[in-house]
């Protein structure tokens, strides 16, 4: 053998040594464990971090997710206590919290989960009426994560949360339930139309009554102004005459005077619609006196 032929003999050798050192080389990343088996058994869990393995010793049997995972599982066939059947699909948050018994736990662990997630579902449901299945859905999720959890712990599972995602109950079933809410939407808004007309007929009713305690008001305040105004006339007239009779009593008149003022009061009455007017004995001699006035003023001339 040459030793161009031992020099490559060698050249392949070191690139083999360096791609087997290499391969014993490992980074675990963050969220990730690391299962290694020696020899066909369980020898570690690396976490985060580098390790190294013997070469053709150790391997890493499985690389685990720390993260919390969830799976959405198809819908099972369930049957209620009242013997009703629904499709149930249910919805599992789940986290491994051991890396080595999820590795050597259960053989299939999703398949495993499924099971035991339909298995739990029918029990429960099977003790639950149609009307309480549809409005406990809250204490059926509670019972169902209790029980994965416990059923799963020893396979390094912690289930923290299960939904349950669709109900669908069978087709009459269902056609039975859209007409009772849509009766019910009909119900309300016949409430809230009947609420609507009696609130806008308070309103008009509120609105006459103020508007008929606005006009009452209009028409005391009218009235009453109506009044002072008359009051008030009536005083002023009463004033006045008193006044002209303080001015009567002041210039001291002779009885001619206040027979002529009578005479003068007479002639209003008699312009007035009464159909008979009664004439005092006093006033009968006035109208001498009156033709006596009237030829006293009157121009001599004309006398003549």
């Amino acid at each position: 053998m040459g030793p161009l032929l031992i020099a490559v003999f060698w050249i392949a050798v070191a690139i083999f040594g360096v791609a087997l050192l290499a391969s014993c080389i490992q980074v675990v990343p963050q969220a990730k464990a690391y299962v290694v088996e020696r020899l066909g058994a369980y020898q570690a869990t690396w976490d985060v971090g580098l390790h190294f393995k013997l070469p053709l010793l150790e391997r890493v049997a499985k690389r685990v997710s720390l993260k919390e995972q969830v799976v959405d599982f198809m819908p099972q066939p369930v049957i209620t206590k009242d013997n009703v059947t629904m499709q149930i699909d249910t919805i599992v948050y789940f986290q491994i919290t051991d890396p080595k018994l999820y590795t050597y736990g259960v053989e299939a662990p999703m398949p495993a989960i499924e099971n035991l997630t339909a298995t739990t579902l029918r029990n429960i449901i099977g003790d639950l009426e149609l009307d309480q299945t549809l409005t406990s859905r809250d204490h059926i999720n509670t019972r169902m994560r209790l029980i994965l959890d416990e059923a799963t712990d020893p396979w390094g599972i912690k289930v923290n949360r299960v939904e349950l995602k669709n109900i669908l109950p069978p087709r009459e079933i269902q056609d039975a339930m859209e007409k009772q809410m849509k009766a019910e939407r009909e119900r309300r808004q016949a409430i809230l139309q009947a609420e609507g007309e009696k609130q806008s007929q308070i309103l008009v009713a509120e609105g006459e009554k103020q508007a008929a305690i606005l006009r009452a008001d209009a028409t005391k305040i009218t009235k009453i102004r109506e009044a002072e105004g008359e009051a008030e006339a009536i005083m002023t007239v009463q004033t006045a005459l008193a006044d002209s009779i303080k001015l009567l009593n002041e210039a001291s008149p002779n009885e001619s005077i206040i027979r002529l003022k009578a005479l003068e009061a007479f002639q209003k009455a008699a312009d007035g619609r009464a159909t008979k007017i009664i004439i005092p004995s006093e006033i009968q001699g006035l109208a001498g006196l009156a033709t006596s006035l009237l030829e006293s003023v009157r121009d001599p001339a004309d006398r003549a």
